[in-house]
């Protein structure tokens, strides 16, 4: 995977990071380096939430964003079979 969508990537999860737990800053989310045990820490700290709870709420948001990108990644193959069968039949 190119570092282009990597990138894009971070962005989405910090935005969706960011709308559970709005004080957290994209400054921290940055320093933490992409570490969800920092991350977890981190809002820990700010909001006084049990790491279990934080734990669940950011495996969801995971969760989310990866059945997002396997369902990209299924579009995008279905659209090549589809392709490539259009372009058997000519």
């Amino acid at each position: 995977m190119n570092s282009d969508i990597m990138q894009g990537k971070w962005k989405e999860f910090k935005g969706e990071v960011r709308k559970v737990w709005g004080d957290i800053t994209g400054d921290e989310l940055e320093q933490s380096k992409g570490n969800l045990t920092s991350i977890s820490g981190l809002i820990q700290q700010k909001y006084g939430q049990k790491k279990e709870d934080v734990s669940l709420k950011l495996n969801n948001i995971m969760a989310r964003f990866n059945n997002k990108t396997e369902n990209v990644k299924q579009t995008a193959a279905d659209t090549t079979e589809n392709i490539k069968n259009d372009l058997k039949r000519k």
